[in-house]
Formats: structure tokens, sequence, C-alpha cells
């Protein structure tokens, strides 16, 4: 395998901001989930509705991300019942049984967060006093256009991972299990994630702009036999 670190199509370079530019589309089977459809049939006129919205959504915004990968060790004065990560480096811990779970075994963790920037909020708060039925469906597209970009972003961790020999595992983030939300400000810092793509927090540690993801990958060493790998759900994105 080629040690020459190559970025896959949908990532580019924003020299000037330090981020990625990513560059991916809506599934529109997702904004149908989203929007409570389950294989019922869709009116050709609504289809085509959500087919021009969707295409709206995937023109006027851009999502940015950024990504550093840390090395981990266990914080040792932690007490047992609840577990502590450095990330070595930094000021961050990560807290919790189900994060510490999800990094066992793992001798590095890439952070993640992307976003699509305050355009989204701006059109989504135009949308919705104008009219509710298209800012509904813009928000469904959004939120699939934002997961497009965290798949996207979890792709290029995984290609850079395999040129060090290296797998990875799914995404993890701030709120899931025992890991908590309020790790939402630290995270964004070790980022420098407002001056990069201007994604901050509320006090409540809700992300904003909202239509945003971050998130924890385990790297951990390649084994020649998969099933060792397989507690840890190595997750290698579908090109």
């Amino acid at each position: 395998m080629s040690k020459r670190s190559v970025r896959p199509r949908a990532i580019r370079e924003d020299v000037h901001f330090g981020c990625m530019i990513v560059e991916c589309v809506v599934d529109k089977a997702e904004v149908l989930r989203y929007l409570g459809y389950r294989g019922q049939e869709l009116d050709s006129v609504l289809s085509d509705r959500i087919d021009a919205i969707i295409k709206q959504c995937e023109t006027e915004l851009t999502p940015k991300g950024v990504y550093e990968i840390f090395p981990l060790e266990p914080d040792e004065d932690s007490p047992q019942e609840i577990p502590r990560i450095k990330l070595v480096g930094t000021n961050l811990e990560f807290e919790g049984k189900s994060i510490a779970k999800h990094l066992a075994g793992a001798h590095s963790a890439a952070v993640l967060a992307t976003t699509l920037g305050a355009k989204s909020e701006q059109r989504l708060r135009q949308l919705s006093a104008s009219d509710p039925l298209t800012a509904m469906i813009y928000d469904a597209s959004c939120s699939s256009l934002v997961e497009s970009s965290a798949k996207a972003m979890q792709a290029e961790i995984c290609q850079q991972a395999e040129m060090q020999g290296l797998t990875i595992n799914r995404r993890y983030s701030p709120g899931y299990g025992d890991f908590p939300l309020e790790t939402q400000p630290a995270l964004l810092r070790v980022l420098n994630a407002e001056k990069r793509i201007g994604l901050t927090s509320t006090d409540s540690s809700l992300l904003l702009p909202s239509k945003s993801v971050t998130a924890v990958i385990g790297l951990f060493e390649a084994s020649d036999d998969p099933s060792q790998n397989e507690p840890n759900s190595p997750y290698k994105e579908k090109q």
C-alpha cells in the first residue's frame, strides 16, 4: 500500500482557515426517513418539490470540518466507576464507561467536528417564517447533508489510518451513553473549532450552528486476524 497521503475527492483543504471543505450530497432516502416516510407511496409533485429543496440545500451550503488525532493514556487517578481517558498534549479528558469501552485498546483517537455553518441557521429561520413545509424539508436535507459530511470525514480518517497500518472504529459523540454532553466546549477548544469552522456551543453544551456533528473515533493496531478487531467494531466507510 502506498504511503503517500491522498485525500478523497470529497475533501479539499481551506488553507486560510485551516479546515476542510467537504464536498458531499444529501441522501434523499435519509431525508424521507427524517420526514417520517416509511415506504408509503410518495406523490410525484411532492417528490419533485423535495428534489428541488435538496438541490437548494446542496447549492447554498458548504460543509466544513476539522479533525485532529491525539495519543491516549488512562487517568490512573480516576475512580473505577467513572473512568477517564487523557488526550496527550491537551487538557481534555473523556469521562464515562461508554467512551472508555469505545476506546478500549486504542492507542490514539481522532476528534472531529463538522458544520453547515451559520447560513444554515439563517435559511431555516427565514423559511420557518415564510414557508413551514419548505422549512421542514430543508431542515431534513440539512440533517442529511451534515451526516454525509461526517461520513466523508470518517472515510478520510480511515484512509489516513490505513496508510499507517491502523484500523478505526465507528464515531461516538458526546451525549451517547454516559459520555457527558458537557464535553462539547472542551472538545471544540482542542480543535480551535470556533476560529477554523465557526462552531461553538451554547451554555447547555448544544452545538451552534445546530446542523453540526462532533465525534470521537478510536485508532487501533491492525491485526492479520480481522476477528480480533470485532469487539471494537472497526468501521470502514463504503466508497
